[in-house]
């Protein structure tokens, strides 16, 4: 964060000052959490009915070296900047603080799959160009959006952040605290539309994020996804498609996937053509990419130097399509961070690409926040795994049933559905059934499947310490 008084932060959040000095220099780092509290930073007190941070308020200033604490009640002898609302009163600082620096370019994105993704290969290309912040991991919503944010200074060039939403308006809201000059919208799928009702208000929500666009700013919009091309009529900056699409101004053609399902393509741009060999696996990544080559392009990356880049861009977020192989010869894409129909889809496909002559194995979790749409969802998910010939599935938990339903439904499937109780279950499946040479997806929404990836893992690493 850049420097400021606590009198000129109080004043930024509408608090007010108790027992703090108001010439004091608050230098950063903001934490909320007062382990991480650093001298000259600010710490967050949140109230809460289970930890309450007001209770550490004193050990981040006596013990972590915080010139004050922002909170909503007074502690005593503590220096407090006090407002009704911290969590408020922390995008209103993030607001401030963006507004003072003018050299500063904000990339906004959104979708229901591939945020995280899209959002770290677009900070691996900018930082090519200047100092960049980013969140690790997806730090998408009203909290991790702004201490975010707040990471910024005088030397940043580039913030990247992901603007999630569970409702209309949380993305406008978002764009309020940290105004974008570039956005990025992925797709629309039927992710978290157990809160949305619909697809339609999905969209709705995501093309807020083209809304708060300035007309001096870009959208990238993805020409292959209707609903997110129709969100050029919602903003007065200039589009630009990015896809496969034929009017797509930055486009991969002649597309074509290695053994472990790395995409090489034809990138077409204004500026010409250049050839680009990804090193990340699944075919959804060529979109993935495109999107981040139209903001290296529009941040003056010369062409060649753009090829070249993407070719070198990895997958730092945990969990995402992580692909790894065992000395044993078992091959593992660990996609295992979260899931819904779309990016099950996009999963199940890279393992179809990657085992083309292997024996192939999904293990596959309960997919959340589906709402009436939940059972077809799994449904849908089991038969293309069967459509696409997976050779085993593996459906962890009762709640995930559906998908095994949807799998043994399909009438010519050659292969076989196992419903397992849960994830410790599934291990054990799979040690007795792994074979060398199997390629083994792991998927399901947030921590149903983790444990299935981490003893994988751990295997991976005992059968590399015993070849030593």
């Amino acid at each position: 964060m850049i420097p400021m008084t606590v009198a000129e932060l109080a004043a930024a959040v509408d608090g007010r000052l108790v027992g703090a000095t108001p010439e004091a220099l608050v230098t950063g780092p903001v934490e909320f959490d007062s382990r991480k509290v650093r001298p000259g930073g600010l710490f967050v007190a949140f109230p809460g009915e289970k930890v309450d941070g007001h209770d550490y308020a004193a050990g981040a200033v006596s013990d972590g070296g915080a010139v004050a604490v922002l909170g909503s009640r007074q502690v005593d002898g503590v220096p407090m900047v006090l407002v009704d609302d911290p969590r408020a009163a922390l995008g209103r600082l993030a607001r401030a603080v963006l507004d003072r620096l003018p050299a500063l370019t904000v990339i906004g994105l959104t979708g229901s799959s591939g945020k995280t993704t899209t959002k770290d290969l677009i900070a691996q290309l900018t930082v090519r160009l200047g100092a960049t912040v980013a969140p690790p991991g997806s730090f998408n919503n009203e909290l991790g959006h702004p201490y975010t944010a707040l990471q910024a200074d005088a030397d940043t060039r580039f913030l990247v952040l992901e603007k999630g939403a569970r409702g209309l308006g949380h993305i406008r809201y978002l764009c309020e605290v940290a105004p974008p000059r570039i956005a990025v919208v992925i797709n629309v799928g039927s992710s978290h539309i157990g809160e949305f009702g619909s697809v339609e208000a999905i969209a709705e929500a995501k093309g807020e994020l083209v809304e708060g666009l300035p007309p001096d700013g870009l959208a990238v919009l993805n020409a292959d996804d209707p609903r997110v091309r129709a969100m050029a009529a919602r903003t007065a900056a200039r589009t630009v498609l990015v896809g496969e699409a034929p009017d797509a101004e930055i486009r991969a053609v002649d597309v074509t996937l290695d053994d472990r399902g790395r995409a090489s393509y034809t990138l077409v741009t204004p500026a010409g053509q250049a050839p680009v060999r990804l090193g990340i696996s699944g075919r959804h990544q060529v979109g993935n990419s495109l999107a981040a080559a139209a903001v290296a392009l529009e941040l003056g990356m010369p062409l060649a130097e753009l090829a070249e880049a993407l070719g070198t861009l990895g997958l730092p977020s945990t969990r995402r399509m992580d692909v790894f192989d065992r000395t044993d010869g078992v091959t593992v894409i660990d996609d295992s961070y979260n899931a819904n129909p779309a990016s099950t889809t996009a999963a199940l496909h890279a393992l179809a690409g990657m085992g083309a002559r292997r024996r192939t194995i999904a293990v596959l979790g309960y997919m959340a926040e589906l709402g009436e749409y939940e059972r077809d969802g799994h449904v849908e998910v089991g038969q293309l795994a069967a459509e696409l010939g997976v050779d085993r599935l593996l459906v962890v938990g009762e709640l995930a049933t559906p998908i095994h339903d949807g799998a043994v439904a399909v009438a010519d499937w050659g292969g076989e559905s196992v419903l397992v109780t849960d994830q410790q279950a599934a291990v054990a499946e799979l040690r007795r059934e792994l074979r060398p040479g199997d390629v083994v997806l792991v998927k399901g929404s947030r921590y149903r499947t983790w444990e299935v990836a981490d003893a994988l893992r751990a295997e991976a690493a005992r059968s590399e310490g015993g070849s030593r």
